[in-house]
Formats: structure tokens, C-alpha cells, sequence
């Protein structure tokens, strides 16, 4: 039976102090399942936003629960009870939500959902949300943070005092992060440091290489998590990235501005920068350069601890806010204004890597090339990339833009018509014990995922088709998704290699936004991974391959939420797409508002379809839409449940040749169950 909403619960805008402690104890409530007490606990000085920050999930669950109920109660308390199973299946690292979510599909969607929206309601605040926005991320995960005590920020533009914040709050990071490093000895860490690479590399869920040498990476891949869960102090590394992002705080940057501005540039800048530099200290653990607001360039390495940058179209090279070694784990870099490029290294822009990694960019229409592993990533640490406004480009080959793997990867981005590309594991992506996410707050933005890895299943399904052809099937892993590891195998000894997926979120609030991706993207779950895919806002297309638009496979959770606008989705095929559930998995695809939606569904099985074991709901909320193709509306095997609820409106179905539906009886005005499937529109 799926629980009661609670529809009286807004997302909040929290002040970034007290956040710190408000959102993780709403988050805890929420992940513990305990919603209720959200009403019974308000925390003083906390106020309600806009309408684009209420649940969706909540607000439509008591109109189709019922329905649910009479129709198909005995077959969905059949289906929910056969992945209470996954508590057993020996996968490591599973999360409490990933588990709450298997069984009870609305309590769980409904939870991943507040989450989601508390989130880009503190990306809305601005740099100084990150230490909340970090907490609320991490909880998610079951990961908390270690109790530090910020240093109060200077309130005197005097350059001794800007300069005792900077050198007292790096070296707190640097102890914070030596506290989290101390039950690792040298092997362990460098073990870390250089495995992280061959994550960025080589990660993937599936492989079609040698049994032996699979067994052999799997085993390595392991090993990394091992010490990542039980030898890593993540509370520790958490504080550090909470202390190092406090740099990132507008009033004192632009008390640092007014401090340095007509300072005379030094005669010799360090090797590697050229323009004006107007600061450099050096410090136990490495530079600390502040250039001036005109041209510069910065070829960055190990040497550098923190750049703060006051302007200009500035260029940057090489390992860019990023761990450089074992012995340098923390990188910052801070650009106040101007139309930059950042070109890294593998691994070396805004990348957590046995450390902290923190990129802030406040102003400029600004181009991120991005190698793999970078771009707001985390492997044993936390990388964080923020971009305040302008038109951004961010380029990226594979495991970029908000992923990670035993780690936190972020990128938010506030204001700009943005594009984002990926080769794939990217955009939103958390592996094993990873946490990653992209938030974008406005703006008519482009994000692709895919065109690069091609799939296995290309040889069994489609054997004579070509990259480029419509039937031939591309790898993202991606734009809101998380997937584990299954070794494949029932020996013992190979089962202990499986690694249970993490939780990967794409939310964008505003803007007319274009998504597409190949398989296993926008909002989808594999392996008790978690897909969360957001849209507030705006008239969105939508284009994905198989397990994609809130689907889920193999014990995976998959979430998509559109709240409004006049969508149109196109899935590519061949099958579970569009709410689509697989193999003891769960998803729900919720397109709200009144608009006039298009679904395509001419190449895909989707929209509430379900097989098995497997539990998968489609809702469109109202307006005139119409349906494309008319496979799969509500669609379950014997032993699975598919829903398909249309609310309101006169919509048409039709098949591919434009004609009115008659074998299947989908239309206005219709209620069809049988066992396994439901179709409802009213």
C-alpha cells in the first residue's frame, strides 16, 4: 500500500548559517522515512519560497493512490514484497533510500523529490549556501559532516586581515583533510590517489572484456571502496570541503577586491602566470596567488594552492582547483569576472581526489574543456564547480560534471543559456558510494549525453546496424542517474566484488531546455543506483535511449519530475523507456501542468510499462496531449505492475500512421486493468 502524502510540506530557503543545521535535520527526517515529523518540528526563521519549490510527487498522490488501490492493490502488494529481497542481495554499499524506495515506491520518489527541490533552493542562495547545499547532498548518502568551527570572516577591508582568513582557513582545510587521510597509511593513499585515475578511465557498469580481467578490475574497484567506507573519516573530509568553500563568500570576496585592486602588480610573477599578479605567498602547502582585473594566464600544477583572479578574460591550463598529489590535496581557484577558458588535465579541474577541489566562477560567458574526471568531480574527496551567471560552454569526455565514484562531485550553475556535453557516467552521475549533481538555476540550456561508448546489446538486438542508425544504441550513464557494479556471477568470492550504485541528480528550474542522451540517462536507476531528473520550468524536449525518462533496471530506482510546460518526448528505443521498470526495479515519470504534451513513442515500449518484477507509474497532470504509438500505456507483465494515469484534458492517441486506436481501447474517458497493468484516463 503506498503511504498517505504529505502534501502540506514546502521547500524551504534557508539562510546559509543556520542552513547548516536546518537542512541536514529536515533531510535526516525525510531519508529516515519519518515526513511527519517535518510538520511536527518547524525550525524557527525559515519561510516558504515560490510555487516552483512544491513537490509534485506529494501534490498528486492523493489523486491517483485511490485508483490504485481499488484496481490493483493485491497485485502491487504482490510485486513490492519481491524486493524486500534486495535487503539480502550480497551488493555493498546499499543506501537507506535506495532500499526504502524498492518497497514503499511513494514514500521513497517522494523523499528524493524534497530532496531535490531543497537543493536548488539553496543553489539559489549562492556561494555562501555551499557549506548547507554540502551537507543536505552528503545526508542524502548517509554521510554527515564533523562538527568545525567557521572563523569568523573579517570585517575590515585591512590586507592583514584578508590575508590571516585566507592562511587560517586553508590551514583548517589542510588539517581537516589530514584528520579524514590518518587511518591510511602511504600505500593506501597513493593506492587511492593513482585507482581514482583508472575510475576516470575505465568505470562501467558493464564490460564485455575477459571474465579474468574483469575479475581483476572489479577487484580493484573494490578495494577502493573499502577504504573509502572504512578507513576514509568522510566526516572529516566533509568539514574540509565545508571550510574551503566558506573562500567563496561574496561580502568578504569583494572586500578582497577592494583591498588588492590598485595594488601595484609584484615584478616577477611565478612561472607559469603571466599578466598582472598582484599577490603571492607561499605557503606550507603551496602558492596563494591573487592576479589582477586584467589578462592573465595561468598554467597550474601542484606548486598552486589558491588562485583568486579579479578580472578579465583570463586562461587556464593543467590541474585547475584540483588535488595534485597525495601531498597536495586541496585546490581552489576564484574568478571574479571575465570571459575565461579553462582547459584541464585529467582530473584536474574542480576534482576531489583523496582531498577538496573548488572552482568558483562569479561573472562571464565562460568555456570549461574538461578532461575526464573533472568538471565538479569526487574520487575519495569532493570537487565542487560553481558558476554564477553568463552563457557557459561545459565540454567533456567521460566522468564530468557533477559525478562520482566513493566521493561528491557538484556543478551549479545560476544564470546563462548554458550547454553541457559528455561522452557518458556524467551530467549528474553517482557510482559506487558517490553523490553527484548538477544544478542550473535559469536559462534555455542544452544538455547531451551519449555518441560515444557503443552499447553491448547493439551485437544481440541490432546486429547490422551502423553508428548513426536510428536502431544502433549509445552508452551516457548520465543527466541524473546512478548504477552499481554486478560482478555476474553466483560464486561467492565473485559476489563480493558487487558495489551498489549511488545517487546522481539533474535539476534545472527554468528555461526551455533541450535533454538528449543515449542508454541508462534522465532519471534512471541501475543496481540499486538512484536517477533523479528535475524540470521546474519551461517548454523541454526530451530524447533518450533504452532504461531512460524515469526508468530503472536490475534493482534500480528511477525518478523523473517535469512540473510544466508543453513537452515533447522522443525516446529512442528499443524498450524501457518512459517510466519504464525492469528486474525488481521501480520508477515514476511525472510530467505536471496543463500544457500540450507530445509523446513519441513510436521507437519505445514506454509509459508505464512494467516486466519482471517490477513496479513503473507514468502521470501527465492535464492538458492536450497526444500519444504517439500506443505500446506499452500501462503495460505490466503478470508478475510486475505498469501505471499510466492521464488527469485531465481531451487528448488524442493514435499509432504511427495517424489513425484512431481500436485493438487497444486506450482513449478519453477510459479505465483498462488487467493482471499487471492499469490504464487510466480521465
Amino acid at each position: 500500500m503506498l503511504p498517505s502524502s504529505n502534501s502540506g510540506h514546502r521547500c524551504l530557503r534557508l539562510t546559509p548559517l543556520r542552513g547548516l543545521t536546518a537542512c541536514g535535520l529536515l533531510l535526516l527526517a525525510a531519508t529516515a522515512g519519518c515526513q511527519s515529523l517535518l510538520h511536527k518540528s518547524p525550525v524557527p526563521g525559515i519561510t516558504s519560497k515560490s510555487r516552483l519549490y512544491t513537490s509534485i510527487v506529494d501534490r498528486l498522490a492523493p489523486g491517483v493512490q485511490p485508483d490504485i488501490e481499488k484496481y490493483q492493490s493485491a497485485q502491487q502488494t504482490q510485486v513490492l514484497s519481491t524486493h524486500a529481497v534486495g535487503r539480502d542481495v550480497p551488493a555493498r554499499y546499499k543506501r537507506r533510500i535506495a532500499l526504502q524506495s524498492l518497497t514503499d515506491p511513494w514514500g521513497g520518489f517522494s523523499t528524493l523529490e524534497h530532496q531535490g527541490l531543497l537543493m536548488a533552493e539553496l543553489a539559489d542562495g549562492g556561494a555562501d549556501n555551499l557549506p548547507a547545499l554540502l551537507d543536505v547532498m552528503e545526508a542524502a548518502v548517509d554521510r554527515t559532516s564533523e562538527y568545525f568551527k567557521p572563523i569568523p570572516f573579517p570585517g575590515t577591508t585591512a590586507q592583514k586581515d584578508i590575508l590571516s582568513f585566507l592562511t587560517d582557513t586553508l590551514d583548517d582545510a589542510a588539517i581537516q583533510r589530514e584528520k579524514a587521510l590518518a587511518n591510511l597509511s602511504d600505500d593506501e593513499r597513493r593506492f587511492l590517489f593513482k585507482h581514482a585515475r583508472t575510475l576516470a578511465d575505465q568505470f562501467t557498469p558493464r564490460s564485455n572484456e575477459p571474465a579474468q580481467e574483469r575479475t581483476a578490475h572489479l577487484k580493484l574497484d573494490a578495494e577502493f571502496a573499502r577504504l573509502v567506507d572504512e578507513q576514509l573519516d568522510y566526516a572529516a573530509l566533509i568539514a574540509a570541503a565545508q571550510t574551503v568553500a566558506r573562500l567563496s563568500n561574496d561580502a568578504f570576496l569583494q572586500r578582497l577586491a577592494l583591498t588588492f585592486q590598485h595594488r601595484s602588480p609584484v615584478q616577477q610573477p611565478p612561472p607559469g602566470i603571466t599578466g598582472d599578479v598582484l599577490f603571492v605567498q607561499q605557503t606550507r602547502a603551496g602558492l596563494i596567488v591573487i592576479g589582477g582585473p586584467g589578462v592573465n594566464t595561468y598554467d597550474l600544477d601542484r606548486r598552486v594552492l589558491l588562485v583568486i583572479d579579479l578580472g578579465g578574460d583570463d586562461t587556464y591550463h593543467g590541474t585547475i582547483a584540483a588535488s595534485g598529489d597525495i601531498d597536495h590535496g586541496i585546490g581552489v581557484v576564484i574568478d571574479l569576472a571575465g570571459d575565461d577558458t579553462y582547459t584541464s588535465d585529467p582530473l584536474g579541474l574542480a576534482s576531489g581526489r583523496l582531498g577538496v577541489g573548488l572552482l568558483v566562477d562569479l561573472a562571464g560567458d565562460d568555456v570549461y574543456q574538461l578532461d575526464q574526471g573533472s568538471g565538479g568531480t569526487g574520487f575519495a574527496g569532493i570537487g565542487i564547480l560553481f558558476d554564477r551567471k553568463g552563457n557557459d560552454v561545459y565540454m567533456g569526455n567521460r566522468f564530468t560534471q557533477g559525478a562520482a565514484f566513493g566521493g561528491l562531485g557538484l556543478l551549479v550553475d545560476l544564470a546563462g543559456n548554458d550547454r553541457y556535453t559528455s561522452h557518458g557516467f556524467a551530467i549528474g552521475f553517482g557510482g559506487p558510494l558517490g553523490m553527484g549533481a548538477v544544478i542550473d538555476r535559469t536559462g534555455n540550456d542544452a544538455y547531451q549525453c551519449g555518441d560515444k561508448y557503443p552499447s553491448s546489446l547493439n551485437q544481440q538486438e541490432a546486429p547490422a546496424a551502423k553508428p548513426g542508425d536510428p536502431a544502433f544504441q549509445y552508452l551516457c550513464y548520465g543527466m541524473g542517474s546512478g548504477a552499481g557494479v554486478d560482478g555476474g556471477s553466483k560464486k561467492a568470492d565473485a559476489q563480493l566484488l558487487n558495489l551498489a550504485g549511488g545517487l546522481g541528480y539533474l535539476i534545472d528550474v527554468e528555461g526551455q531546455d533541450q535533454y538528449r542522451s543515449g542508454n541508462l540517462s534522465q532519471g534512471a536507476g541501475h543496481y540499486f543506483g538512484i536517477g533523479v531528473a528535475i524540470d521546474l520550468e519551461g517548454d523541454d524536449s526530451r530524447a533518450g535511449g533504452r532504461t531512460s525518462l524515469g526508468a530503472a533496471g536490475h534493482y534500480g530506482i528511477g525518478l523523473l519530475v517535469d512540473a510544466q510546460g508543453a513537452d515533447r518526448y522522443t525516446p529512442s528505443g528499443p524498450k524501457h523507456n518512459l517510466s519504464s521498470a525492469s528486474d525488481r526495479s521501480v520508477s515514476l515519470l511525472i510530467d505536471g501542468g496543463t500544457g500540450a504534451d507530445v509523446y513519441d513513442l513510436t521507437r519505445s515500449t514506454g509509459l508505464g510499462d512494467a516486466d519482471s518484477e517490477s513496479w513503473a507509474l507514468f502521470i501527465d497532470e492535464g492538458g492536450t496531449d497526444r500519444y504517439q504509438g500506443l505500446a506499452g500505456l500501462g503495460h505490466g507483465t503478470q508478475d510486475s505492475l505498469g501505471l499510466f494515469f492521464d488527469l485531465s484534458g481531451t487528448d488524442t492517441y493514435d499509432n504511427q500512421s495517424g489513425t484512431p486506436p481500436s485493438a487497444s481501447g486506450r482513449g478519453n474517458e477510459r479505465t483498462i486493468r488487467a493482471t499487471g497493468s492499469l490504464f487510466q484516463d480521465r
